[in-house]
């Protein structure tokens, strides 16, 4: 059980006034969540003009690789950065400074060929999974058993249906034998409750301005560090229990 931290996602620069869009304020963010007690960080390296970018990883990676030694770095490879397929292989390809993995999700038409084009280059793979339809297409694969993890990431805001969606895909895995390691969270309202969700299904968590801006209480919150000390502290109780 970890909780990642996810300081910055496709969120827009007027969300939170301490979302990092530069290099320098992800490398010193990331560095932050890590004290914090992140155990692992999730990026979305920006361009210098703040536009999410496959481009900008190797620069984003190195700095906060030396901001955060020893912590493994992971970046996103959403089909809507590039919004081209040759341009997302050729940017993934053309990577210097390799994260340690990648999320890929399965809900994107080539899916298969980014996680394969990962894989050979030595970057795990975070298999993102969002439906009940996205986890029948993962167990389908026949390298399914070569991925990092299993990321369980629900976007609907209703808590009921998301919390279906969530059971749902777990049952499938289950049915499957799929035995890797398993990731929750949820977005906005369902942060929190997704969190509790992960602490009694033993799973790893993530939190950080991508999901939410609020503490468990509602409060709006100073920054991604102090997203991931609640979330750490919630995570130790149960723990030591």
């Amino acid at each position: 059980m970890i909780v990642q931290a996810c300081i910055n996602g496709a969120r827009p620069r007027d969300f939170h006034p301490g979302l990092p869009l530069t290099v320098q304020a992800m490398a010193a963010d990331a560095a932050a969540c890590v004290a914090a007690g992140a155990a692992e960080l999730h990026i979305h390296p920006r361009d210098a003009g703040g536009r999410e970018s496959l481009a900008a990883v190797d620069e984003t990676v190195l700095a906060v690789r030396q901001a955060c030694p020893g912590t493994l770095i992971g970046v996103s490879t959403g089909a809507w950065i590039e919004n081209d397929v040759e341009r997302t292989r050729a940017a993934i390809a053309g990577w210097r400074e390799l994260p340690d993995y990648a999320s890929v999700n399965l809900s994107e038409a080539d899916a298969p060929g980014v996680m394969a084009l990962l894989r050979g280059r030595g970057v795990g793979v975070e298999a993102g999974l969002a439906t009940v339809t996205d986890a029948e297409r993962f167990v389908a694969l026949a390298d399914r058993i070569g991925v990092l993890r299993i990321l369980i990431e629900i976007d609907i805001p209703d808590l009921s249906a998301a919390l279906d969606e969530a059971h749902g895909i777990a049952s499938v895995l289950e049915r499957a034998g799929v035995r890797r390691p398993i990731l929750l969270h949820g977005v906005d309202a369902t942060v929190w409750p997704f969190l509790e969700l992960a602490q009694g299904k033993r799973w790893s968590t993530r939190v950080g301005l991508e999901d939410g801006r609020t503490l468990a209480d509602g409060r709006i919150v100073k920054d991604n560090a102090e997203i991931v000390a609640s979330a750490v502290a919630m995570f130790r109780s149960t723990t030591a229990a």
